[in-house]
């Protein structure tokens, strides 16, 4: 089988695990679809936000999202993204998780994806090609969880003024003006939105701000002006909130590319 650029030519391969690899241009939108197969979404370069029905999750390069067969979901490009996919077969790995999460990418797993995208679609069952993948899959399994996504409403009320914050993080309009737009009380607005995403609507918008600069610095933004853009009028106030929810500051995630995963032009 000869290696090919639609994904669904991976879900019924003979194999565990089939590997995709394609670049795509800065703004990419993959609609809304699902496949057969568990995959693992790698950027190697660029960013990439990945949404389902009830959560945005956003892989800065050397990490992944990881999506479970059958989740329906569409993707966006935030600059020139270099993906790697692996499509992994559900009796492969049962045991890996049953919902759509972000890992951190080891260096180790990093060139196991590497390394597998130069095997043969149907690669051997035995030897090194067969443990090559089954170490992809132990990788995966110990790698590190991180919580790069928002959770989002399934009411359509709610649903659109999300959607209108995540299109623009850095407004300001008060917690009434947004009940207001939803056509709801004060009341009826925190309580619903609660119930529905788990966190409060000021912690919920101040995790958008987060993961969106996140984004932004990962694509090459300064701290400073990925701060400023999502709405932070202290870059200092930023950097501390960023590393009290994430656990290490925002250039953490300023990430000199692998010289060799761009060509020259």
């Amino acid at each position: 089988m000869q290696r090919s650029k639609r994904s669904i030519d991976y879900q019924f391969v003979p194999r565990p695990i089939a590997v995709l690899a394609d670049d795509y241009p800065p703004g990419f939108h993959d609609p809304k679809h699902r496949h057969v197969r568990a995959q693992l979404v790698y950027a190697i370069s660029g960013v990439t936000i990945l949404s389902t029905h009830d959560a945005s999750y956003v892989a800065p390069p050397q990490r992944a999202i990881w999506i479970p067969p059958g989740v329906e979901h569409e993707v966006r490009c935030r600059g020139r993204v270099q993906i790697r996919t692996l499509y992994i077969a559900a009796d492969a790995a049962p045991d890996l998780p049953r919902n759509c999460q972000v890992f951190e990418v080891s260096n180790l797993l990093r060139e196991l994806i590497l390394a597998a995208t130069e095997l043969p679609v149907e690669y051997a069952l035995e030897g090194r090609d067969a443990r090559v993948m089954a170490l992809i899959l132990d990788e995966i399994r110990l790698a590190r969880r991180i919580p790069l996504h928002v959770p989002m409403p399934i009411n359509q009320r709610l649903a659109r003024i999300c959607q209108t914050i995540l299109a623009d993080p850095a407004q300001h309009d008060v917690l009434d003006a947004w009940a207001s737009a939803a056509a709801m009380g004060r009341r009826t607005f925190t309580r619903t939105f609660r119930r529905e995403t788990g966190m409060s609507f000021a912690t919920w918008r101040q995790q958008v701000r987060l993961v969106d600069a996140l984004a932004r610095i990962a694509t090459g933004h300064s701290v400073t002006s990925a701060a400023l853009d999502v709405g932070y009028n202290s870059p200092s106030a930023f950097a501390a909130m960023f590393r009290r929810t994430f656990g290490v500051s925002p250039t953490h995630y300023v990430i000199s590319e692998p010289t060799s995963a761009i060509p020259p032009d």
